[in-house]
């Protein structure tokens, strides 16, 4: 029996989620059809890849190894079903900052279908931290920018939000916190706490926190989130983070879980930003349409 599309997005929905339950509520479909699913899917590998318990679904070894390909094959289909036809004729030079954040986990993927729609078009990147990233846009230093719009506060510039990756709480597999029905912050103030500090997560976190009467027990900052990745997984602390950083393994191979917070967490919103009444060029109108395509097409929604 071949494999298909449906079966490698239900098995890397429940590799990423650790349970059936989560990957039905997130895909909006039967738990019985992704169990379904997985079985027929190992059946047609020849391998399981999951080992069941009542914790929920951890990949075996050829799991892990068959998520890695699940991963590329999604990818290249996504790819190719939205091709953009490239504009030959076209070139121009266009300068772009981008935060650590985007530039580490958003913009690779999409230089390459950049370069690929217009084949002409010089782009100029440059990693840099939100206020410089302001500065250097009211300064015409740079086109434009692909930034987290939800930290821009200067009125001067124009944000245009792509995407919004949802919040949640990291925790260590089979930590105590799994086993609850509902987790709060006041949960999670219990817990040791891991602070990531690049790209202003920091300052975004206790935003949110500050509009509670809890406050995280901060034990450990730093700017690294595979350091963040690899404490988790160890069962040093926990931690909130988005699911654009979101990888279920450590670079140790540790298991990360998620669990969504009973309160609202606010997004991270990731977009583009340019000066305000900014003249466009055809390279910055390129630009923005390619993430336009991509983003705002109904295919992709």
């Amino acid at each position: 029996m071949p494999m298909s599309l449906r079966q490698i997005r239900y098995f890397v929905a429940t590799a990423e989620y650790g349970q059936i339950s989560q990957a039905s509520a997130e895909l909006r479909i039967s738990q019985s059809a992704i169990t379904t699913a997985i079985k027929d899917l190992e059946q047609t590998v020849g391998v399981e890849l999951f080992n069941r318990s009542a914790q929920g679904m951890e990949l075996t070894t050829a799991g892990r190894q068959f998520l890695f390909h699940a991963y590329d094959i999604l990818n290249k289909v996504n790819e190719a079903t939205n091709l953009l036809l490239p504009a030959s004729d076209f070139s121009g030079e266009l300068t772009v900052a981008a935060s650590y954040t985007v530039f580490g986990y958003f913009l690779p993927q999409h230089l390459g279908r950049l370069r690929r729609a217009w084949p002409n078009l010089s782009i100029q990147l440059f990693e840099l931290n939100r206020e410089a990233i302001e500065e250097g846009l009211l300064a015409n230093r740079y086109d434009m920018a692909v930034l987290l719009t939800s930290n821009v506060i200067n009125p001067d510039l124009t944000t245009e939000t792509l995407m919004s990756s949802r919040r949640r709480l990291w925790v260590p597999a089979r930590h105590p916190l799994l086993s609850k029905e509902a987790v709060g912050l006041r949960h999670i103030v219990e817990e040791p706490y891991i602070m990531l500090t690049v790209d202003e997560a920091a300052h975004t976190s206790l935003r949110y926190w500050s509009t509670t009467s809890y406050r995280p027990n901060v034990t450990l900052r730093t700017s690294s989130v595979e350091a963040v990745r690899s404490l988790v997984a160890d069962g040093h602390g926990v931690t909130i983070l988005s699911d654009m950083v979101l990888r279920p393994w450590s670079l140790e191979g540790k298991r990360i879980e998620t669990i969504v917070p009973t309160e609202a967490i606010p997004s991270m919103d990731v977009g583009l930003a340019w000066r305000r009444n900014a003249q466009f060029t055809p390279a910055m109108e390129a630009f923005r349409t390619y993430f336009h395509q991509t983003f705002f097409l109904p295919s992709n929604r």
